[in-house]
């Protein structure tokens, strides 16, 4: 798990974009709008960075967003104005030690498909902050998700363009244990601990911890708390953390569809792994379903690589987070991801 940590290579792609190219004759068939602002959150000391993803309405110039020495960035029109119409609401949540725009390739994706896709940095949890105590502090970034949706609902500038009957999140690892808190999991203190102590150096994410000095009998009442918010209707979780720890009692208070995405067989993550072989989680939701691609693993989710960016994470003796299982097509993974989240979703 160093990759969360890797704040000098990762952060070198974290400006908006690196350079804008010149204005197209004609619009490109493959390229969306997207736009920044800020979240004004009453339990966060500062406000929060958001982005938005949209089909655009008009061509405006173009510019990389997400691009760095390690990943390969996803071209957008830069505040383009939005095509007309009631579009979709997705709500995005990055994993441990990502970014919004890191994870940008799937925005682009599904807002090409006409979805508006929101999401925001979650501090605490970002590239280049990311720290293992405050990562046990869940709630804080359900309450991130929420406040972005109130912000975005209220805004001239978007609102009119979203139709508010058709509102879904979607979340990749710890991102995946957000929009589950949203939909109405909660999770039990107790029963992480029980988990990491069982599995020890066989959950990655349980290594991460431990090396923060996470107290696993002491986790914060923050992680047990639920958020579940009602103006959601779909959810997708993507290799979702803390699946073992889910308190059965609130599954109950899941009404929501919910779509788990598994990403590899032998090489997958313990922690993300909802099916039989795992926590079983989807069995245990009362409208599940799952879906598993493969050859894959845990961070093939990740944005493309740059060419040359595994051996320089080699060089520097980083975790190989370019370097998928033998097989493994990481933009067909891709590709296959979006159109599984699309069709669920009801996204042409």
């Amino acid at each position: 798990m160093k990759h969360v940590t890797s704040a000098m290579l990762l952060a070198l792609g974290l400006g908006l974009f690196a350079a804008a190219t010149s204005m197209p004759a004609t619009a490109a068939q493959d390229i969306a709008g997207y736009d920044r602002f800020d979240v004004q959150a009453a339990h966060r000391s500062r406000p929060l960075a958001a982005s938005i993803w949209y089909p655009a309405g008009s061509h405006i110039y173009v510019a990389p967003v997400g691009k760095s020495a390690i990943w390969q960035s996803t071209n957008a029109y830069i505040g383009a104005a939005i095509e007309p119409g009631k579009h979709p609401l997705i709500l995005l949540s990055h994993g441990s030690g990502g970014n919004m725009d890191g994870i940008g390739w799937l925005s682009s994706k599904l807002a090409l498909r006409g979805a508006i896709v929101l999401a925001v940095n979650h501090p605490g949890t970002t590239t280049g902050d990311s720290s293992p105590r405050r990562t046990m502090y869940l709630g804080q970034r359900a309450l991130d998700v929420t406040a972005a949706l109130d912000q975005v609902l209220a805004n001239p500038e978007f609102a009119p363009y979203i139709d508010t009957n058709n509102i879904s999140a979607v979340g990749f690892s710890l991102g995946g244990t957000t929009v589950l808190n949203l939909a109405g999991m909660q999770f039990d203190r107790a029963a992480y601990r029980d988990y990491c102590v069982k599995y020890q150096d066989s959950a990655q994410d349980c290594i991460f911890y431990k090396k923060g000095g996470v107290d696993f009998a002491h986790l914060p009442d923050d992680f047990t708390n639920g958020y579940r918010d009602t103006r959601i209707s779909k959810t997708v979780a993507i290799e979702p953390g803390m699946s073992f720890a889910v308190k059965p009692d609130s599954l109950a208070d899941v009404s929501n569809p919910v779509l788990f995405i598994k990403l590899g067989k032998e090489h997958g993550w313990l922690a993300g792994d909802v099916s039989a072989s795992g926590s079983n989680l989807v069995a245990k939701v009362k409208d599940a379903s799952l879906a598993v691609f493969a050859p894959a693993y845990h961070l093939t989710f990740l944005a493309e690589c740059e060419p040359g960016a595994a051996k320089l994470l080699e060089e520097m003796d980083d975790d190989p987070i370019c370097t998928d299982p033998v097989g493994t097509d990481r933009s067909l993974v891709h590709r296959q991801i979006a159109d599984q989240i699309a069709t669920f979703l009801g996204l042409p």
